[in-house]
């Protein structure tokens, strides 16, 4: 069945999957999008509620449907899943929410679907190796929403601290999507200048104190969120909805997905937010940015802690 680029689906129509739809909705990516839950009455709802904006928005058609609908879609993106609860890590997830992606895989891999998955459930990066090793596609088909949310955030509060467009912030947050990730300060940058000069420039000190904070509000977010509101959704579809535009208009963009890796930083049989080349094609190059000994340290770390995590799956 020949692919459909301008098709996609979205699996789980919770809050995230629900903001998601949303956002593909604003952005006008697609000409068809087709959401499915467990609930399908959840689907169906939630297709009534956003074809009710279709006149002020993109020309498409959103609607409920079940995995015969996805064959032939050029993105899935897979949602679904339990939520964190406030004060859990998002590799304590892993027991519940491995169960459900494996049912999900089994029905993707039965319609002969030759798209672009991203999975988006936590912890997204144990998951999205969960579903390259059992839906067998190669690893460029098959990404993670990785640290995308967490670098636009490092983007953010730099650039609230520097007094800058969050836009002219060019940084990384990569590793685990979670308690063990870590920013590459020695490539962080505006525009083109190290921090250290742009803050000469600028009349600024950005001392070690301020780097450390900024991190640990990075990494404490999603929390803090949770405790407020009980979920976190809609930076996480701002996050998805850049990577699905990489794909479908072939960007060649930069974005720190989770990918497979095999062998790059001297790392296999795991999958980690890194910095690659996302286009049409999902995956076209992982780059092995320069770091520091701290943060090769550190990123290998949370290699490890990972990689305990998957050995203990089975898969």
């Amino acid at each position: 069945m020949a692919i459909n680029h301008r098709k996609a689906a979205i699996v789980g129509c919770g809050f995230v999957g629900a903001s998601i739809a949303f956002r593909f909705l604003q952005q006008g990516l697609f000409s068809h999008l087709v959401l499915l839950d467990a609930n399908q009455a959840k689907a169906e709802g939630e297709a009534m509620d956003l074809s009710d904006g279709l006149p002020y928005g993109a020309a498409m058609e959103i609607t409920a449907g079940t995995y015969d609908d996805i064959a032939d879609c050029g993105l899935v993106v897979i949602t679904a899943g339990v939520n964190q609860k406030p004060g859990e890590t998002r590799l304590e997830l892993i027991g519940r929410n491995k169960v459900i992606m494996k049912s999900i895989i089994e029905q993707i891999t039965a319609r002969n679907f030759e798209g672009i998955l991203l999975i988006v459930s936590n912890p997204v990066d144990v998951l999205t190796y969960t579903a390259w090793k059992l839906s067998g596609y190669p690893r460029e088909r098959v990404i993670g929403s990785g640290t995308v949310l967490d670098t636009g955030r490092l983007k953010q509060l730099l650039g609230e601290e520097l007094g800058v467009d969050s836009r002219n912030v060019h940084a990384f947050i990569v590793g685990e999507h979670g308690d063990s990730e870590l920013p590459v300060w020695s490539c962080a940058n505006v525009s083109g200048l190290n921090l250290d000069d742009f803050c000469r420039l600028r009349g600024l000190e950005l001392h070690a104190e301020n780097m450390e904070r900024i991190y640990r509000e990075i990494r404490d977010s999603a929390n803090e969120i949770i405790k407020r509101k009980g979920a976190t959704y809609y930076g996480i579809a701002m996050a998805v909805g850049r990577i699905a535009e990489c794909v479908v208009k072939g960007e060649h963009a930069v974005l720190p997905i989770s990918v497979v890796l095999e062998g790059e930083y001297g790392l296999d049989h795991i999958a980690l937010s890194i910095p690659s080349i996302v286009g049409k094609n999902g995956l076209e190059k992982i780059l092995e940015i320069p770091l520091g000994e701290k943060e090769r340290t550190a990123l290998d770390s949370s290699a490890r802690q990972l990689r305990e995590v998957i050995a203990g799956l089975d898969l």
